[in-house]
């Protein structure tokens, strides 16, 4: 059975729709998984998360599958095109217009990669603004059995998140797209801070009269 990635999918086809896109970014242990749960539960949104589905494709035993587990292990960026046809095959199988994409683009590579491809912006970037030490404390405590939870990957984590990921938050600030929430504190918290920007948008109204987000 071929992997899913080796699937030939033609460049920005999503089958005539145009779905609404928000990015959520933020270091690991920001609470990017928790505050997408909220959104897509109070908002209708579809939540897409590009490590569980690298982690899906990884335990598929395909060859692309041990060279993304070898990867993570690692704590490096899977090649774009990789996460790009994983990521447009559950755009392509949500059936929703409205999708949270999680953890994704994680640098400007793959940003490009996605316009280009996908041939949509996001409407905006949520980013999850958390210290190192919250987030290094959460992700040591966290209990998920996954192989990424260690120090010393945990530490390459945060470098690449810095040196690639960083670059983008300013790239879609510098276009006035970014929406900054403090996400050290506790999850309620946050997710109240989250829900005014959500509800902001959904209540926008354009010129026809007609609710928009």
């Amino acid at each position: 059975m071929g992997s899913v990635i080796d699937v030939a999918i033609e460049e920005g086809s999503l089958t005539g729709r145009k779905p609404t896109v928000v990015f959520v970014l933020g270091g690991p242990g920001s609470g990017k998984g928790t505050q997408c749960a909220n959104i897509a539960q109070h908002f209708g949104f579809t939540h897409l998360n590009t490590g569980d589905l690298l982690r899906a494709e990884s335990r598929s035993g395909s060859e692309n599958g041990t060279m993304i587990q070898n990867m993570i292990k690692e704590g490096k960026i899977v090649p774009t095109e990789v996460t790009i046809k994983l990521l447009q095959k559950a755009m392509q199988e949500s059936g929703n217009d409205k999708l949270l994409i999680d953890g994704f683009p994680r640098d400007d590579g793959s940003r490009a990669a996605f316009e280009a491809v996908i041939k949509i912006e996001p409407e905006f970037v949520l980013f999850l603004d958390c210290s190192e030490e919250e987030m290094k404390t959460r992700l040591l405590n966290r209990n998920q059995g996954r192989e990424d939870d260690n120090i010393d990957t945990i530490r390459k984590r945060f470098k690449v998140f810095r040196e690639s990921t960083l670059p983008v938050i300013e790239y879609y600030n510098s276009k006035g797209k970014v929406r900054k929430i403090d996400a050290g504190k506790p999850a309620q918290e946050v997710f109240e801070a989250v829900k005014i920007i959500f509800t902001s948008k959904s209540e926008k109204v354009n010129r026809c009269g007609c609710i928009i987000l």
